[in-house]
């Protein structure tokens, strides 16, 4: 045991440690130099993850859409964007494949991200293979086997066939994701921002239709023979005059009441999510998404003007997938005043008529609309493929 001497030196060595103001300052000094790189990254990873902060509104926007990451955003944070949207094209990649086994409408793509999004922003070093994303795709659908003659004989193929939103969250859960009642939450938050064009946090000016003629109406075409920009501005023109409707999974056909019970089971969140509002407000009229808006005027028929699904050389493709699979495309600075271009951000897709406007299907409670070119914030323009481009050259 230690002298009395010794242990009142000790002692005194303890107080005089203690009451001196510059020892403790540089104490400081080190804890805060090793904790507040852990505090920065807590922090930012938490206004990650709550998708009500301002700058995870920019992250958002920034993987969903795409853009120049600004210059002083901290480089922890710009990494995972970065990683983000690497995570998204390969997503892309994967919904594009299901999406060509689907019939009568694509993937809710944007339901597909949100999720992704939720469950795996902040994560350190994150990367997805093709195979992951194709199995993380995969909790989205289910495949059925269904029978078409070919040829005078029947043959089977696997069909693609969304699933409600519940499936995909045990799904998800099965793959051993935590799929928990906030990662759902921020999901649901993110998807609103994205989903339709983002129309619910759209204030600038919205022009309406509003007719309610269902009839299809090809005089005023230049050349009904081919598909055209410019024919495709004049159908555009007629579905915003006559006010069409929105409805996921649409493309131009008259709201029936057998269609809309086909809508709702194949969609049930995106289409029964708004049931009501559709069954009140578009049931009888002519109905379309986004994309469908496009897809419908490369499907129908000049003889018959009926829609018919998949044809002329026109497929059954999602926004984004329209967007990828352009040829000629470039960012808005650089787009031409060509009438019957399109104009896209990611799931969401319009067409540019001439005179700095656009003609979207914006929504289910806003249905074909005019909005300002300069007011949308739109990632690209793209030349449609399948569509020919007369510039006036």
């Amino acid at each position: 045991m230690a002298d009395p001497a010794t242990i009142a030196m000790a002692v005194k060595s303890a107080v005089a440690l203690a009451t001196d103001k510059r020892m403790w300052k540089a104490i400081g000094v080190v804890i805060a130099a090793i904790l507040t790189p852990i505090i920065l990254v807590v922090v930012m990873i938490a206004s990650i993850l709550s998708a009500g902060s301002d700058h995870n509104k920019a992250a958002i926007d920034l993987a969903f859409n795409g853009g120049g990451i600004p210059a002083a955003m901290p480089a922890e944070y710009a990494s995972h964007i970065s990683n983000m949207t690497d995570c998204f094209t390969v997503l892309d990649g994967a919904i594009s494949d299901v999406e060509a086994q689907m019939e009568g409408g694509p993937l809710d793509n944007i339901r597909v991200k949100s999720l992704f999004y939720s469950l795996n922003f902040g994560a350190e070093n994150l990367t997805l293979a093709s195979t992951e994303a194709r199995a993380f795709v995969d909790c989205f659908i289910s495949y059925e086997e269904r029978k078409r003659t070919v040829d005078g004989a029947e043959v089977t193929y696997t069909v693609a066939v969304p699933v409600s939103l519940n499936t995909a969250y045990t799904k998800l859960s099965r793959q051993g994701l935590a799929v928990t009642a906030e990662v759902k939450a921020n999901a649901q938050k993110i998807y609103e921002r994205i989903a339709f064009g983002g129309a619910g946090l759209f204030t600038g000016e919205i022009e309406r239709g509003g007719t309610g003629n269902t009839v299809l109406d090809i005089s005023a075409f230049i050349d009904p023979s081919t598909k055209n920009n410019l024919d495709l501005v004049t159908y555009a023109e007629q579905a915003f005059e006559a006010g069409w409707g929105y409805v996921w999974g649409t493309y131009g056909d008259i709201l029936t009441d057998s269609l809309f019970s086909y809508k709702l089971e194949q969609y049930p969140d995106g289409v029964g999510s708004y049931e009501d509002f559709i069954r009140n407000n578009w049931l009888g009229g002519r109905t379309t998404d986004c994309v469908g808006l496009i897809k419908g005027y490369g499907w129908l028929d000049p003889e018959s003007l009926k829609i018919e699904y998949g044809t002329n050389g026109m497929p059954d493709i999602g926004a984004d997938t329209m967007h990828n699979n352009a040829s000629v495309s470039g960012s808005m600075d650089t787009m031409p005043d060509t009438p019957g271009l399109a104009v896209w951000k990611s799931g969401h897709i319009g067409i540019y008529v001439g005179n700095g406007k656009v003609i979207e299907a914006m929504g289910t409670k806003y249905g074909v609309v005019k909005t300002n070119l300069a007011d949308r914030s739109w990632s690209a323009w793209l030349e449609i493929p399948y569509i020919n481009y007369n510039t006036g050259e």
